[in-house]
């Protein structure tokens, strides 16, 4: 097996890994970089199967890694699309309240977002709802002015382009699956199907994989990936009119997730969705998708049990209106009771990598741990494509921090799981 010898080496081809060796590149034009990604194609999974919003960071926990790198990466990333002519817009978006119950949720939030310092935000009533959205049904919401829409796998790709621009000796490898890392002196060792790859460090952004990569590595978890699928209804274009922008329900603050939301894409379409069911297949992305593999890791993981104890009366309501239309379309009716089931169509589905710990909680935040000069993105959730090239810094960053004692290994942002070298 042939042996190929880069400076360093990125694991994943998705929008954090992509943003990652960019970063990488900028920081060390001279060094050479392998990217290595298991598909044909970069941005296969989450990347190109997300809604494709700009997300403002009104929602996040201050002080958490989410809302610190939110706000930095949006910013990093309208002045990225700007530059490469990546298209794009700034477009807005209301959250809009459908009860009384949820006020307190929806002044929350708000205030949640000004900790976040979200520009611009501000409260509409029943009435300013009506002029931005002439169809939705609320009595309070909130108007977020920096949120917008982008397609991610553009930008991937424009990674992708600039990266060999800076340094010709750097590569991307599709086809490429990683099946076990190891060291040797101050080098380490990727092997794959596609030969050995050595270098001094290894960057892993592996999204639905990536617990089973660090598991590769040697490396022991509390915690477990496991996937939710998220199923889309396109509008047909009859129906257009009905939605102009973007528009989000409260979410429960009980789930990680936003609730199914409407969201007008950057080539034109109109989307509705997803919901969030569990997925008895990693990378599987229809209603029936099955991995043996998949389901037994999942389903032997006492987490997912103790998530499924929690939550499961919402798991029922989420299975049944993956597999109704109807039932689908009546969640829809709570923000848009015009909306019909002639007016949409079933579309696309994606499946979310998300950590789930010990005591069945969903890590809420992004983690990043540094293995003895091998970096996991561990999980890496919403807003995790907006805010790729700030989360690029801090990886890059933990890369190459020194390294600390065990006892020393603590969150630096409280319980934002953020971890040093261990």
């Amino acid at each position: 097996m042939k042996n190929l010898t880069f400076d360093f080496i990125v694991i994943g081809g998705g929008i954090v890994g992509m943003a990652t060796a960019y970063k990488l590149q900028l920081k060390f034009p001279k060094k050479s970089i392998a990217i290595l990604e298991k598909e044909a194609k970069i941005g296969f999974h989450q990347t190109g199967r997300n809604s494709g919003v700009i997300h403002s960071g009104i929602y996040y926990k201050p002080g958490s890694l989410k809302a610190l790198n939110c706000k930095n990466g949006r910013e990093q990333l309208i002045e990225f699309a700007n530059k490469n002519n990546i298209k794009h817009e700034v477009c807005g978006k209301i959250i809009v309240a459908i009860n009384n119950d949820e006020i307190p949720i929806l002044e929350d939030i708000f205030q949640n977002g000004k900790k976040n310092n979200t520009e611009g935000i501000r409260y509409l009533s029943p009435s300013e709802i009506l002029e931005k959205e002439p169809f939705v049904k609320g009595i309070k919401a909130i108007w977020v002015p920096t949120a917008g829409i982008i397609n991610y796998v553009d930008v991937a790709n424009k990674f992708a382009q600039l990266i060999p621009e800076i340094n010709t000796d750097s590569k991307l490898f599709n086809l490429c699956e990683v099946q076990k890392i190891s060291r040797n002196k101050d080098k380490k060792i990727v092997q794959t199907n596609r030969g050995n790859f050595i270098g001094e460090k290894v960057i892993i952004c592996s999204g639905l994989q990536s617990d089973r990569i660090a598991k590769k590595d040697k490396l022991k978890l509390d915690m477990q990936i496991v996937g939710f699928r998220g199923d889309y209804y396109e509008f047909y274009d009859h129906a257009k009119h009905k939605i102009n922008n973007l528009v989000y329900p409260v979410p429960n603050p009980k789930y990680p997730f936003l609730g199914v939301h409407f969201t007008r894409m950057i080539d034109g379409s109109l989307e509705c969705g997803p919901n969030a069911v569990f997925s008895f297949k990693r990378e599987g992305y229809s209603t029936t998708s099955f991995n043996f593999k998949d389901s037994l890791q999942a389903l032997t993981f006492i987490g997912t049990w103790k998530l499924f104890a929690k939550n499961w009366r919402k798991g029922i309501d989420e299975y049944k209106r993956a597999f109704s239309k109807k039932l689908f379309v009546k969640e829809l009716q709570k923000l848009l009771p015009s909306i019909n089931e002639d007016d949409v169509k079933s579309s696309r589905s994606g499946v979310r990598a998300q950590a789930i710990d010990l005591n069945g909680d969903m890590v809420d935040d992004f983690k990043i741990i540094n293995n003895n000069g091998v970096t996991h993105v561990i999980n890496a959730p919403s807003p995790a494509a907006t805010a790729c090239l700030a989360i690029a810094d801090e990886i890059v960053a933990e890369t190459f921090r020194e390294r600390i004692s065990r006892n020393d290994v603590k969150s630096e942002q409280g319980d934002c799981c953020y971890y040093k070298e261990v």
